[in-house]
């Protein structure tokens, strides 16, 4: 009895143990970041655990016009990327899960296969696109090669969550009358609210942080991104290397993202686990 109340204990440490390991390593990293960002000069340099609250470098980036210009820039960009990624999303996920047609499963498979591919490998083909559509330059440009990236994920989500939704109320929505509009409207669209916040707000992290495509699709202070923002920061001389003006716009950045993963952490998990035992 005494041995396995031993163990029992001897196990347990080991889970707190372990679980110190792992949250270490994931916070530190943004701990060292907001501590770096409150440094300024040779003092970046200086091993401090506890730096002192000084917040020159916040004020010198938020009264930086461009950079809050970007802010706006990067908050437009995701919110149209989400909010019409979602829409087709939606409608492509209504098809593919309610709907019987030959050939389903390639589609699914292809929608896939398409979010695997490198951004870098996609890079040319799109720049001829954009220019042929005359968006280069503009914030539309972004938007419209976002959707690659995160249209084929959302599909693939919604339509196995949608899969699995019962079918008896759908054909009762039917004998009523309805629409497949007002189905999906009145219907489908509460019951998905978990797949919804989660798809909705990975596509918003991941356009929120893109770089290479913001880099080679924009020219121009006025529709450049937070990400292309931040790494053309420079500072007051060609010597000096503005780490803490960049750790203190990477803070910024980062703690809305953070928030909002901490409030919808629920519905991300119940989200993306939908129809992962059924169907």
């Amino acid at each position: 009895m005494v041995r396995s109340t031993t163990n029992r204990r001897l196990h347990r440490l080991a889970i707190y143990a372990l679980f110190s390991v792992v949250a270490l390593y994931t916070l530190f990293p943004f701990y060292w970041m907001i501590a770096s960002s409150l440094k300024s000069g040779q003092a970046i340099f200086d091993v401090t655990f506890l730096p002192d609250l000084k917040f020159n470098n916040y004020e010198a980036i938020l009264s930086d016009g461009v950079f809050l210009r970007s802010l706006m820039n990067s908050l437009i960009v995701a919110a149209s990327v989400v909010a019409l990624s979602l829409g087709l999303a939606i409608a492509a996920a209504y098809a593919l899960g309610r709907i019987e047609f030959r050939g389903r499963s390639p589609i699914m498979f292809l929608f896939l296969a398409v979010s695997m591919f490198p951004q870098i490998a996609l890079l040319s083909g799109l720049f001829e696109m954009i220019r042929w559509l005359g968006l280069y330059n503009t914030l539309g440009s972004l938007i419209f090669a976002y959707m690659i990236f995160t249209l084929p994920f959302n599909i693939w989500v919604l339509t196995t969550f949608m899969r699995n939704l019962p079918r008896q109320i759908e054909e009762a929505a039917i004998m009523d009358g309805c629409s497949p509009l007002r189905i999906v409207r009145c219907i489908f669209l509460p019951m998905m609210g978990p797949a919804l916040i989660s798809t909705g707000l990975l596509a918003f992290i991941a356009s929120w942080n893109e770089f290479l495509f913001a880099l080679t699709f924009i020219l121009t202070d006025e529709n450049r991104t937070v990400p292309v923002a931040i790494a053309l920061i420079s500072g007051s001389s060609r010597y000096e290397f503005p780490y803490g003006a960049i750790m203190a716009a990477s803070t910024i950045v980062t703690v809305p993202l953070i928030v909002l993963a901490l409030l919808f952490q629920k519905y991300i998990v119940s989200g993306l686990t939908a129809g992962a035992v059924k169907g």
